[in-house]
């Protein structure tokens, strides 16, 4: 666990990270059936976080979520990857009609390489990593030494300046 993969494309072989969010039904089983069905498009799960649960971000009135980091290997452009993750989460039931709202299902590309992209539809790094516990803590467990593209530090930087802010 920890380790780091190396971010150049070999192949059209890409490395991304990808958050697993969940407040709705049984979560443990969503989590499953996300993962499952992100198998399922080809895409290779190489490492998984511990699941953790935590208060919602945002809209703070609604159910705590669960929340887990997974590291993939894909052949997918990042367009092609959004798409097949809202594909997924459309397939699961989820519905998009309160902004950080109760889901059944919340997967977001966090990094891919160690590219950055900002359009309208596709923002990578995922904006605001530094600021989300329900992100980073899980990240720091399969990726401490991964150095965030934007912010020129490593995840275990970024986690660790994050929870001196927590306690002030």
């Amino acid at each position: 666990m920890g380790r780091v993969r190396r971010v150049e494309v070999e192949n059209g072989t890409h490395y991304a990270f990808i958050g697993v969010g969940t407040n709705l039904g049984d979560r443990e089983k969503n989590v499953e059936e996300a993962l499952s069905k992100i198998k399922e498009q080809g895409i290779v799960i190489l490492q998984r976080s511990s699941i953790i649960e935590t208060e919602p971000y945002g809209l703070k009135k609604q159910p705590k979520f669960l929340n887990c980091v997974i590291e993939i290997e894909t052949k997918l452009s990042p367009h092609d990857l959004l798409k097949t993750l809202l594909a997924i989460e459309q397939t699961m039931g989820r519905v998009r009609k309160i902004h950080w709202g109760p889901r059944i299902i919340d997967l977001d590309i966090l990094f891919y390489n160690s590219e950055i992209t900002s359009e309208k539809n596709l923002k990578i790094p995922h904006p605001d990593i530094q600021n989300r516990l329900f992100v980073l803590k899980p990240l720091s467990e399969i990726a401490p030494n991964f150095v965030h593209p934007v912010l020129k530090k490593s995840i275990k930087e970024i986690f660790r300046n994050f929870r001196e802010k927590e306690t002030l």
